[in-house]
């Protein structure tokens, strides 16, 4: 069997691609190198594909932080509940939705599709929440996203294809709309479920400008708010008193600054990849059955 022939744009396109994953990835692995190199070392200069003076020196620093492990804790927490919450909430909105005999249909989608181009701005947003009082809450975290228009508009599209046969079926055997959302309409969707819970873990997990705004406390602070300003404070941290002189002697501002970055992108690079498929399945159902 005569091997298969490779046309000018295949080989274009492959080596595109190369070209691009290449500037993609390698971002990343600088930083990851230079977390692991002796800081002072690194400052010299000329690091680009391996640690020349391999050092732990930078995560110990990092790892020494209290503030931290409360940001993993308060990441996780908020990723977790936040994402199932908003998940089910939307979902069950999107169900309502879909069903032509919700009265006032029209209105309810025009109205959410007017908040999802224009809102009251952050004083107004501020203001509400503290109505609210959500603020220094971890709640702040939650509630304001339960419900997410873009979602919907996912969620609807695919429930709208799901054959009307299977609704007035489970309606004469008794089934009430709980029971029927519930029982059928999350177990076929799951490939959706699972594109929307990503995008939404993915939201939480990086989010910081709301604990930023809305929280003063320190056990409220999430990762990537902690990972700021351990970036702003890096200069101060390398000369901490708290810091053994031999450990000041291997670190930087800038690899500080690294191992701060890792720590924190490490987790969802690692969880991403056994999400992926479920992410494309979704997208593309929702796309095509839109």
């Amino acid at each position: 069997m005569a091997a298969k022939r490779l046309d000018w744009f295949t080989v274009c396109n492959y080596a595109f691609l190369t070209v691009f994953c290449l500037i993609t990835i390698y971002p990343i692995y600088f930083v990851l190198i230079g977390s692991f190199n002796d800081g002072n070392d690194y400052m010299r200069g000329g690091i680009y594909f391996f640690p020349r003076e391999f050092s732990l020196a930078n995560y110990s620093v990092v790892l020494r932080d209290d503030r931290l492990y409360t940001g993993f804790y308060v990441s996780i927490l908020r990723t977790v509940v936040g994402t199932a919450t908003s998940v089910f909430f939307t979902a069950m909105v999107s169900y309502a939705m879909s069903r032509k005999n919700l009265i006032g249909r029209t209105p309810y989608y025009w109205v959410h599709l007017f908040t999802l181009f224009f809102g009251g701005g952050l004083i107004p947003y501020f203001l509400v929440l503290k109505n609210l009082h959500l603020i220094n809450s971890f709640w702040v975290y939650v509630i304001p996203t339960l419900f997410s228009v873009f979602n919907m508009i996912i969620f609807n599209a695919f429930f709208r294809e799901i054959p009307e046969e299977i609704h007035e079926s489970a309606t004469v055997d008794g089934a009430g709309d709980f029971r029927i959302f519930l029982s059928l309409f999350i177990p076929l969707s799951a490939p959706v479920l699972a594109t929307v819970a990503l995008w939404n873990a993915v939201g939480h997990w990086n989010s910081f400008f709301d604990a930023m705004i809305f929280t003063t406390k320190q056990d409220l602070m999430p990762l990537q708010l902690f990972l700021m300003k351990m970036i702003r404070e890096a200069d101060v941290i390398s000369n901490s008193q708290y810091v053994p002189p031999q450990v000041q002697k291997q670190i930087s501002v800038q690899t500080i600054r690294m191992a701060a970055i890792m720590i924190s992108t490490v987790p969802i690079l690692l969880v991403y990849p056994f999400l992926q498929r479920f992410f494309v399945t979704g997208f593309m159902v929702g796309s095509l059955k839109g």
